[in-house]
């Protein structure tokens, strides 16, 4: 009877051992399937270093830009494109085509289906007419081309005069006309009085 007790508690402890180890790998599979539902895929699919990009339409440039890196994130629900150390874009005008505007930033993001831009940090808008532009922050909805922002905004004219939009603005995206909230400036009174003509 005694081999039979021994044998039987061998049985028993290889059966206990058995079950825990099909457990644990039982456990394990769960915990790793559990993981890689949570991959991230906010990573860059593709990176540009000392970026210089052209942009045409119908053969005429519309856009240059320089960046020393841009990272594209494609693998997500809502794919963009950033500049996260600066970017410095040339825009062109079929009206004046030799002369473009110009877009200084020291942060840059462009979202793909929305067709949307934000540039934040020391941001400096030059257009074709020798405007000058400078905020924290801009916004350009390209889809229904307009740029906005809420942060105060130092305008210089190409006459020397100055005005500062306390609230910020909203523009077209050619600045052919814009709105200033809560505007202060130094005007000379020729422009005034041809403006109310």
């Amino acid at each position: 009877m005694k081999p039979f007790r021994n044998i039987l508690n061998k049985n028993n402890i290889a059966y206990l051992f058995s079950c825990a180890i099909f457990f644990m790998i039982i456990s394990c599979e769960e915990d790793l399937t559990k993981s890689k539902g949570k991959n991230n895929k906010n990573f860059p699919s593709q990176i540009i270093n000392n970026a210089n990009i052209i942009q045409r339409d119908s053969g005429f440039v519309t856009m240059r830009a320089k960046a020393p890196i841009i990272e594209k994130y494609e693998l997500i629900d809502s794919p963009y494109t950033v500049a996260k150390k600066g970017v410095n874009i040339l825009f062109y005008d079929k009206k004046k085509p030799k002369v473009p505007g110009t877009i200084k930033a020291k942060y840059a993001k462009f979202y793909d289906y929305k067709q949307f831009y934000e540039a934040r940090g020391d941001v400096r808008i030059t257009t074709n007419e020798n405007e000058k532009f400078a905020m924290q922050s801009v916004f350009w909805d390209q889809r229904k081309k307009r740029i906005y922002t809420r942060d105060t905004v130092y305008v210089t004219m190409k006459d020397g005069s100055t005005l500062i939009g306390a609230h910020g603005m909203t523009a077209k995206d050619d600045f052919s006309e814009y709105v200033f909230y809560q505007n202060s400036g130094d005007f000379s009174t020729d422009k005034l009085s041809e403006n109310k003509r």
